[in-house]
C-alpha cells in the first residue's frame, strides 16, 4: 500500500524532500499541485509509485508552493538552523543576496508588487544578525566569464557539442538528468552563480578578509527552492577540497524570499522604514548583466554582451545592451546574432515541459542552435517557488512588474556588462587566473549524472 495519495489527486511529496514539504492538515486536495507539475513543469503523470518502489519523482522547483491556495505546500525551513548558529558567537554570517529576491521581497510587506528594495533587503539582513552580505550578482558576472568563455570554445574549437544549455537553473540540471541524460555534455559545466559564490566565499573571501573559513556559515538567499537541493548536491564542496578540510559545504543554508519575510515577521521588524544599506565592499559589486540575470532571457542577453566582445575584439552593440528577442513572457523564444562571422542561433526557454519539448523538436529539425538558455520557473527566477505568492491572481502582470524593475535597473547602471566588473577582473588577478583555469575549473564547474533510474522501469 502506497504512503501517497493516488497520483490522480496531487502530487506526492517525500518527508525528506530538501525543498518542500506539505502540512497534511492544510491539504484540501484541490489539485492544483499536480496540474502544474503535470501541465507545465513536466514531471507528474510521467512515472509511476508503483515503477519508483513508492519514491515520488521531484525537481525541487516549488511551483507546487506557489500554486496552492491553502500553503500546505511550503518550502522546507532553514532559518530556524540559522538561528541556531547565530548564537554561537564564534560563527560569521554570511549572506549572499540573488537578483530577483530584492525586486519581491517589498510585496511581502505591502509595497509595490515589483519595487527594488535592495538597500532595505541588505538593512533587513543587518538586523538579523549578518556579519557581512555580499551580492550574488557578483557571482553572475563570474558565471559569464566561465559560461561564455566555454561556449565561445565549443563555437570555435568544438571541444564540445553543441548547442551548450545554461546550468544556472538546479531544476533545469536536474530535469535533464532524469528525462534527457544523453544531452548532459550540451549542458554548460559552469557552476550557477550560488554554485561560484559558496567557494569563493569560504576561500577568496575568507583569505582577504583574515577570516577562519571553518567559521563561516555561508548563506544563500534566494528566490528558489531548488537551491536547497543544489547545495547539498555531493558535488558541492570544491572549498573543502581546496582547503584540505572533510566534511566543508560550498553554501551552508539557503532560504527563500518569502522565507526571509517570515523570519522578518517573526522578529517583529518593520520592514518599510528600515534605513538602507549597501553590500559589504568585497564580492559586493555586480554589474547589469548580473542584476537580469533573474530574468528569463537575462543569462542569455548578459552572455551575449560578454562573447560578442570577446570574439569580434569590439564594443558590443547598442543593440545587445537591450536585446528585446530575447526579453518577455513567450516561453520559446529564438534569435540569431551574428559573431566575427559566426551566426549564432540561440533560444531561451522556461518550463521543463516546454525545454523538453524543444529537445525532441531540435534533434529532428535541420535548423543548429549554438546557445539555449532555459529556466523552469514562469518569468524566469522572478516567478521562482519561493518568491511571495501571487494572492491577486495577476499572473503575468505580476510577472512582468518585476521583470521590468530588473531591466530598469540594469538600464540605470553605468557598469552593465560582465567582463567590465573591475571587481572580478580582481578576483582572476588575484586568485583564478583567468576563465576555465585549472583552478576556475576544479571550483567554479561540475559534472552531471544519469537520474533516469529515478523513473524506475
Amino acid at each position: 500500500m502506497s504512503k501517497h495519495l493516488g497520483m490522480d489527486i496531487r502530487v506526492p511529496i517525500e518527508c525528506d524532500n530538501p525543498s518542500i514539504q506539505r502540512d497534511e492538515e492544510k491539504c484540501i486536495k484541490c489539485g492544483q499541485c499536480k496540474n502544474i507539475c503535470q501541465d507545465y513543469i513536466g514531471v507528474h503523470g510521467t512515472y509511476s509509485l508503483e515503477d519508483t518502489l513508492d519514491r515520488a519523482v521531484c525537481i525541487n522547483c516549488g511551483q507546487c508552493a506557489n500554486v496552492c491556495p491553502v500553503s500546505s505546500i511550503h518550502e522546507t525551513y532553514e532559518y530556524p538552523f540559522i538561528q541556531e548558529d547565530m548564537k554561537n558567537s564564534d560563527k560569521i554570517i554570511i549572506f549572499n543576496t540573488s537578483p530577483s529576491v530584492r525586486i519581491a521581497l517589498g510585496e511581502e510587506f505591502g509595497m509595490e508588487d515589483g519595487t527594488f528594495v535592495e538597500g532595505k533587503m541588505i538593512a533587513l539582513l543587518r538586523k538579523l544578525g549578518a556579519k557581512y552580505v555580499l551580492d550574488t550578482n557578483f557571482s553572475a558576472d563570474l558565471t559569464i566569464l566561465e559560461e561564455g568563455t566555454e561556449l565561445i570554445r565549443r563555437l570555435t574549437k568544438q571541444t564540445k557539442p553543441l548547442p551548450q544549455f545554461t546550468s544556472c537553473c538546479p531544476a533545469w540540471v536536474k530535469y535533464l538528468e532524469i528525462y534527457h541524460p544523453e544531452m548532459r555534455n550540451h549542458l554548460s559545466t559552469a557552476k550557477s552563480p550560488i554554485g561560484m559564490q559558496g567557494p569563493t566565499v569560504k576561500t577568496y573571501f575568507a583569505k582577504k578578509m583574515n577570516i577562519d573559513p571553518t567559521q563561516i556559515v555561508n548563506i544563500a538567499v534566494t528566490p528558489c527552492t531548488a537551491k536547497k537541493y543544489e547545495i547539498k548536491r555531493e558535488e558541492m564542496c570544491d572549498a573543502g577540497k581546496y582547503l584540505g578540510i572533510d566534511n566543508m559545504r560550498d553554501m551552508d543554508y539557503v532560504i527563500t524570499t518569502r522565507e526571509l519575510a517570515k523570519w522578518a515577521k517573526e522578529e517583529n521588524i518593520d520592514f518599510t522604514s528600515l534605513k538602507d544599506s549597501k553590500f559589504d565592499s568585497l564580492m559586493g559589486e555586480a554589474s547589469g548583466a548580473g542584476v537580469i540575470f533573474g530574468n528569463s532571457g537575462g543569462v542569455m542577453e548578459a552572455a551575449l554582451r560578454t562573447a560578442y566582445e570577446i570574439m569580434t575584439g569590439e564594443s558590443a552593440p547598442i543593440n545587445l545592451l537591450t536585446y528585446t528577442p530575447v526579453r518577455g513572457l513567450d516561453d520559446v523564444k529564438e534569435a540569431s546574432v551574428d559573431m566575427n562571422g559566426i551566426t549564432v542561433n540561440i533560444a531561451v526557454i522556461f518550463g521543463t515541459k516546454n525545454a523538453s519539448q524543444f529537445i525532441e523538436k531540435m534533434k529532428t529539425a535541420d535548423k543548429k542552435y549554438h546557445f539555449v538558455e532555459v529556466m523552469t520557473c514562469p518569468g524566469g527566477c522572478i516567478g521562482g517557488g519561493g518568491q511571495p505568492k501571487d494572492t491577486k491572481y495577476q499572473g503575468d502582470l505580476l510577472r512582468a512588474k518585476r521583470i521590468a524593475g530588473l531591466y530598469n535597473r540594469d538600464q540605470s547602471m553605468n557598469l552593465r556588462k560582465s567582463h567590465d566588473n573591475p571587481e572580478i577582473q580582481q578576483l582572476y588577478k588575484d586568485f583564478y587566473q583567468e576563465p576555465m583555469s585549472d583552478l576556475a575549473e576544479n571550483m567554479l564547474h561540475t559534472t552531471y549524472i544519469d537520474r533516469s533510474k529515478e523513473l524506475g522501469k
